[in-house]
């Protein structure tokens, strides 16, 4: 990076002073260096949370959480507001990076997407997140988690392959964006995380976009995401704090991961540009459907629970596969003729005319 590049990113230097200042701020003012070094091991899980945040369409929830609720055995909606806590500011330091670097982002489907998370985020935290068993918010995590690296584990070589984006589905852009960001803030207000998945997983199957587009605008739908969220669920613990409780836990783990984050996320959207993304993503991919076993056998499932968690996985990927065919270039029909029997493609127009 030359120097008149490194001039260019002043804006994103700023934001680390001021992050740093206030959060030296306000470790000072709570007398809260004890609670900071006492919680150093959620600082050095972030260390890799934060790299995976930047690096991949995987929030840093996507460490986070496992490690508080299954590592640690604390309750799901902990992990949750963690998750969304320290995204705010691991994610805000990727995107401001990310923005000031001027990475490409697919707009026309982030922006409708931003309005789908501002709607849907809320909506979740006040009518649905507190309704939701904490075994289910867990299941929730693991199953569309695992779903994700089993479908990027059979897709890689694709995915990584690909150059440009498509233009199949650029007249549906508003719709698209603004139903998986519903969607996606719904999740994300069970799990903190998920969002990002969405959009992602739009973008790469449906779009059949370039990973370089895909995850920077996958790291900046989370990042928003995250600041509506944990916003929305403080502003919900001062109207019922039984309802929407958020334990003090979830403040002493962001203190001890914040200033992590903050470097960790922008150094993972750095260094993948610079390294091939395969390693990461399977890396990555691999630990999502570890966790889901973890899951499964600490929370001893069995039965038709565990039939419906495998259930749901098939679930989950059959809509990624779902996704895919809408992106190929053929008609699904078409493809679902070719699968048949003694199937064959079906005759063009032009050759009929022949």
């Amino acid at each position: 990076m030359s120097f008149r590049s490194m001039t260019k990113m002043w804006p994103f230097a700023l934001w680390l002073a001021v992050f740093y200042c206030c959060w030296l701020g306000l470790v000072a003012w709570g007398d809260d260096w004890s609670t900071v070094i006492s919680h150093w091991p959620i600082a050095m899980a972030m260390a890799l949370g934060s790299y995976v945040a930047g690096s991949t369409p995987m929030g840093g929830g996507t460490v986070g959480f496992p490690v508080l609720v299954l590592w640690f055995d604390m309750p799901g909606s902990l992990g949750r507001n963690f998750g969304l806590a320290v995204q705010s500011i691991g994610m805000v330091s990727a995107s401001i990076y990310i923005l000031n670097a001027r990475r490409p982002i697919d707009w026309a489907l982030l922006r409708p997407a931003l309005l789908g998370a501002l709607i849907g985020t809320p909506l979740g935290a006040w009518l649905v997140a507190p309704y939701v068993p904490d075994l289910w918010i867990k299941l929730t995590f693991a199953v569309v988690w695992c779903s994700f690296g089993i479908m990027h584990l059979i897709k890689i070589r694709e995915l990584v392959a690909t150059e440009g984006v498509s233009d199949r589905w650029r007249h549906l852009d508003r719709w698209i964006g603004l139903g998986v960001g519903f969607t996606g803030g719904i999740i994300a207000s069970l799990t903190g995380v998920g969002i990002d998945m969405f959009v992602y997983a739009t973008l790469v199957l449906l779009y059949r976009a370039d990973l370089k587009i895909a995850i920077p605008t996958s790291v900046v739908i989370m990042a928003f995401t995250s600041v509506v969220g944990i916003t929305a669920n403080v502003a919900l613990s001062r109207i019922n704090p039984s309802l929407y409780y958020i334990d003090p836990e979830v403040y002493a783990n962001w203190l001890a991961a914040a200033p992590v984050v903050a470097l960790g996320a922008p150094f993972g959207a750095l260094i993948v540009n610079l390294i091939s993304r395969t390693p990461t993503l399977l890396a990555v991919s691999m630990l999502c459907i570890l966790q889901f076993v973890w899951t499964i056998v600490q929370e001893g499932l069995s039965g038709l629970p565990l039939l419906g968690a495998i259930a749901s996985v098939l679930a989950v990927n059959g809509l990624f596969h779902l996704l895919y065919q809408c992106g190929n270039n053929r008609p699904i029909l078409e493809d679902l003729q070719l699968d048949l029997p003694g199937g064959e493609p079906p005759l063009d127009l032009a050759d009929a005319e022949d």
